[in-house]
Parts: C-alpha cells; sequence; structure tokens
C-alpha cells in the first residue's frame, strides 16, 4: 500500500491523465517483475559483498536510468517505424510472452557477480556496470521497450516509472539483504505480474485503451 501510495503522489505531479497512467502502470509492473529477478539477485550480492549500501543504491539508479532510458527510447521509436496495425500484434503477443517468461524462474550467472573493490568510488562504479549490463535483455528492460511503445506520448513517464519500480524492489534488498528475500512471496508475486502482463498483451490486441 505504501508504494502505491507513493506512486500516486509522483503521478499527481505528472500533467497528464496519460503520463499518470503510465507512470503508474509501469511502476507497478517493473516493481513486481524485479522480485527475484537477476538483478534483484544481484543487489543481495553486492550488499552482502560489500556492506555500503549508499554507492550500491546509487550505482542501481545511474544504471536504471541509462538502461531504461535507452529502453524508453527505442520503444517510442518503434512506433514511429512499424504501421498501428503491426504494433499492436507485436505489443499484444511481446506483452503475453513476458506474462510467460514471468513463471520462468531467474538466477545470477557467476560471470554476472561483481569483482571486489577497494572504496566507495569503486563499489559505486562496479555497481553501474555490473547492473547495466545485467539488465541489457533481461524481462524489465523488454518490459520497459514494450510500455514505451504502448505509452509512446508519454516515453518520460514510462522512464520514471520503470526506473521507481526498480528502486521499489531493490533498495530494501540492499538495505534489508537476505530478510527481505526470504519473506516475499516470489511465486505469488510472479503471477501478480504475469496477469498484469496478459492482461495488457490481451487489451492490446482487442485494441482497448488506445
Amino acid at each position: 500500500m505504501c508504494v502505491i501510495g507513493i506512486s500516486r503522489c509522483i503521478a499527481a505531479r505528472l500533467p497528464h491523465k496519460t503520463n499518470m497512467e503510465a507512470f503508474l502502470v509501469s511502476t507497478g509492473i517493473v516493481a513486481l517483475a524485479e522480485m527475484g529477478d537477476k538483478t534483484q539477485l544481484l543487489s543481495l550480492v553486492l550488499a552482502a559483498r560489500y556492506r555500503k549500501p549508499v554507492p550500491i543504491i546509487l550505482g542501481i539508479l545511474i544504471a536504471t536510468l541509462f538502461n531504461h532510458g535507452f529502453a524508453g527510447a527505442l520503444g517510442g521509436w518503434i512506433t514511429h517505424v512499424l504501421g498501428e496495425s503491426l504494433l499492436r500484434w507485436i505489443l499484444g503477443l511481446g506483452f503475453i510472452a513476458m506474462a510467460a517468461w514471468m513463471l520462468i524462474p531467474d538466477k545470477l550467472d557467476d560471470a554476472e557477480q561483481a569483482r571486489p573493490v577497494k572504496g566507495a568510488l569503486g563499489i559505486l562504479g562496479t555497481t553501474i556496470v555490473a547492473f547495466f549490463f545485467a539488465e541489457m535483455g533481461d524481462k524489465t528492460q523488454i518490459a520497459t521497450v514494450a510500455l514505451a511503445a504502448r505509452f509512446s506520448d508519454a516515453v518520460i513517464a514510462v522512464v520514471a516509472g520503470t526506473t521507481f519500480g526498480m528502486m521499489v524492489a531493490n533498495a530494501p534488498a540492499v538495505l534489508l539483504g537476505d530478510k527481505f528475500a526470504n519473506k516475499m512471496p516470489i511465486g505469488l508475486v510472479h503471477k501478480i505480474a504475469a496477469g498484469i502482463f496478459l492482461v495488457l498483451g490481451v487489451l492490446a490486441l482487442l485494441n482497448i485503451g488506445g
């Protein structure tokens, strides 16, 4: 409820209804999708290894802004290249595929775990690089592309929402570590996220909601 309240507070400052909808949907989807995702697992690894939450959280924020900014721009560009009918089918089937992907457990590869470094600046840099590349091709980045294409008039709101959703999921993981991860019903959360993606896919195929 706290997450929803904060999201509504931020969205209320956005001037257009489409922006508000884009922000709220993007925040909710990414926050749910990120639970148990490999980038959240990476957050836990970094937190356990370095025990300095401030540079880690800042690094996650910076990496997400760059990564999702690129994804949002790509999603917005796609809408100008593809025809409306083709885009509708791609988005619809894409969201449905994301729903199925959400039900597949994620894991962190050894190669994606950051190497030990010394000093806060080194931790910041390590987090930015590790998180940026771990997020490449990840479900939350793909979701950002799809959401930006879906809300092509509110790409900035989408990126703001997906970034906020990432921080909602990862900041507590960094601060609380395994205590946070162990108390989250990951399976249920992923099923809820899959349901949202499925609804978005069906609505896109039926051309409901613009």
